[in-house]
C-alpha cells in the first residue's frame, strides 16, 4: 500500500535547520501502516533532506561547515545569470539532496538514538515549503 501527504513549512531561509522528526512520525502513525519506508522529498533546489543529531552545537557546526564549503558572499554564476543571490543556496543544495527515506518497523522509525530528521532551508529568504511525504508497506 503506499500513502502520500504532505509537511507545510515556513522558514526563514538563510540555512535555517529545522527539526521535522514528529511531523514525519505523525504521518507514519496516521498511515495506519506497520512496517515498510517512508520517503520525504522537497521539491525546491535550494533546500535539502538529512539527518543529525538536532542539538544547538551541532545545528551550529552544521551551518558554520555550509559557510565553509559555499559561503553566501562568493562569485556564483547563478547569481551573474539571474540576479537572485542564491547560487550558494543551489550548490549547498546540490550537497545534501532532495530526498530522504527511512524504514520503519512496527509502526516506528528506525532512526538511532540521537538521530532526528531535518529540513534545512538554504535560500536566501523566508519561504513557505512543502514537503512530499510517500509511505510504502503494510
Amino acid at each position: 500500500m503506499v500513502v502520500s501527504g504532505q509537511i507545510k513549512l515556513t522558514t526563514r531561509g538563510n540555512g535555517q535547520i529545522l527539526d521535522i522528526t514528529d511531523q514525519v512520525d505523525q504521518q507514519v502513525q496516521v498511515s495506519g501502516l506497520a512496517n515498510g519506508v517512508v520517503t520525504l522529498f522537497t521539491p525546491s533546489a535550494t533546500s535539502a533532506l538529512t539527518t543529525t543529531e538536532y542539538e544547538s552545537g551541532a545545528v551550529h557546526d552544521l551551518q558554520q561547515l555550509f559557510d565553509r564549503l559555499a559561503p553566501p558572499n562568493m562569485e556564483y554564476r547563478h547569481n551573474l545569470r539571474w540576479g537572485d543571490g542564491n547560487g550558494h543556496a543551489h550548490v549547498r543544495h546540490a550537497l545534501l539532496g532532495a530526498s530522504l527515506a527511512v524504514p520503519f518497523v512496527e509502526g516506528r522509525m528506525t532512526l538511532g538514538t540521537w538521530q532526528q530528521i531535518i529540513f534545512v532551508d538554504f535560500d536566501n529568504r523566508a519561504r513557505s515549503r512543502s514537503l512530499v511525504v510517500q509511505i510504502i508497506g503494510e
